[in-house]
């Protein structure tokens, strides 16, 4: 298969999907449910939609993929490792789309956490165009990922040591823990704030784009984004969510540690970024310059920023839009296409 014929078969792929796709997507997405309870099915049409939109359309796909230098020969290039994370559904979907573009074969490790649907979106192109089975395969269960020439792997802190020992040798990108921030002034509407919910709240929180943590100006008035977040308060009926927030809310307790409860949410001061589900840190700020410094400092552990106001040295997103990365958002700032290109 040419680029063109790829790039078409995604564009058909896109057009699956914003159909509401068939009987074998709907079985695929309660089977995930079924062994992933953070997978509703809410959640995972939010992220099939997202990437039917943002990833899909044949215009954009054309002129993404006409930014790079690739090889367009009729049959896979070289063979490219993916260990994919669970977190959300279809997080590795962007690594296999450009493994795929750049005319590679991806061979791929999917998570237990979410191993039905990229399969499935796989088998479906496979039968409108078989000559793309050449590009894609998966490993079967507890099979390690080997025959490879380059590897893209994503996990935690702890597990990208083990990738950097395993995957050293090969050209690779490993990524790790990241997170969302938001940078607030204090004259936020009700609407931005409302929107800041979706960059909190969607997917559980689970996702490295969700916010995790909130700067806010010295004298911050919590009471507004307090009532703003409480309208997402639906989310306390989800099991698996409740029990994080009622475990966070009895430590805090039994360790008098101060915090904010909005009954859905629970916001409490800490340095860190990476906060627990159904919790949010915050720090307070008293001057942008220095805030930016202290951004700036550990830009690695930030995959994205919201805001208002433009913040020196990084990209900020509207509120709201922290769940809707383009073609061109890769993660962790590692241009994968470029990285592919050059294999």
């Amino acid at each position: 298969m040419k680029l063109q014929e790829r790039t078409a078969l995604l564009a058909e792929l896109g057009a699956y999907l914003k159909s509401g796709g068939d009987a074998d997507l709907d079985t695929a997405i309660r089977q995930s449910y079924q062994e992933n309870r953070w997978f509703t099915e809410e959640n995972t049409r939010l992220a099939l939609e997202a990437i039917a939109n943002a990833f899909l359309d044949r215009e954009l796909l054309t002129t993404w993929a006409g930014e790079y230098a690739i090889d367009d020969l009729p049959h896979p290039n070289k063979t490219v490792g993916l260990v994919m994370a669970g977190n959300i559904p279809l997080v590795g979907f962007h690594d296999w789309l450009c493994v795929f573009a750049a005319g590679h074969r991806a061979r791929v490790k999917c998570s237990e956490k979410d191993k039905r649907l990229l399969p499935l979106l796989v088998k479906k192109m496979g039968e409108w165009a078989p000559e793309s089975w050449a590009f894609t395969e998966f490993t079967v269960d507890g099979e390690p990922l080997r025959g490879f020439e380059a590897v893209i792997a994503t996990g935690s802190n702890n597990t990208a040591r083990y990738f950097e020992q395993y995957f050293g040798k090969y050209p690779n990108i490993i990524r790790r823990n990241r997170n969302g921030v938001a940078v607030l002034d204090g004259s936020e509407t009700l609407a931005e704030l409302y929107a800041l919910g979706r960059d909190i709240f969607s997917y559980f929180g689970l996702g490295c784009r969700n916010v995790t943590k909130l700067y806010l100006p010295e004298g911050y008035d919590f009471t507004p984004l307090l009532e703003a977040l409480h309208e997402y308060r639906e989310i306390i009926h989800h099991d698996k969510y409740k029990n994080n927030f009622d475990y966070n809310l009895t430590l805090y307790i039994l360790n008098n540690e101060p915090y904010r409860n909005n009954g859905c949410l629970l916001l409490r001061e800490d340095p860190s970024l990476q906060a627990r589900i159904a919790s949010v840190h915050y720090g307070f700020y008293t001057d942008r310059e220095k805030l930016e410094a202290q951004l700036d400092s550990i830009r690695d552990q930030i995959q994205c920023v919201v805001g208002r106001e433009p913040l020196g040295g990084f990209q900020v997103l509207p509120f709201g839009k922290s769940q809707e990365p383009g073609l061109s958002d890769y993660p962790d700032g590692v241009d994968v296409m470029e990285f592919l290109t050059k294999l």
